[in-house]
């Protein structure tokens, strides 16, 4: 099913064409964009991992129970 536009007809390949164009273009912002964001990334999983593990080892010490235990 052709469509008519400005009297011309566009093809499959106009289609095509235009829609490889727009995805190329999506395509290059994101491999511009990808190292600053995978960097950013990173280093918030790793101050998470860093923060939850302080918070780990420092609940553990100040909640250890000492028990005694003695013969009857």
């Amino acid at each position: 099913m052709s469509v008519e536009t400005n009297g011309r007809r566009i093809s499959r390949e106009d289609v095509q064409a235009a829609f490889a164009k727009a995805i190329g273009q999506g395509q290059e912002t994101v491999r511009t964009n990808l190292p600053p964001v995978a960097i950013i990334v990173g280093a918030v999983a790793v101050g998470v991992i860093a923060v939850a593990y302080w918070l780990g080892r420092r609940g553990g010490h100040h909640d250890s129970a000492i028990v005694e235990i003695r013969r009857l």
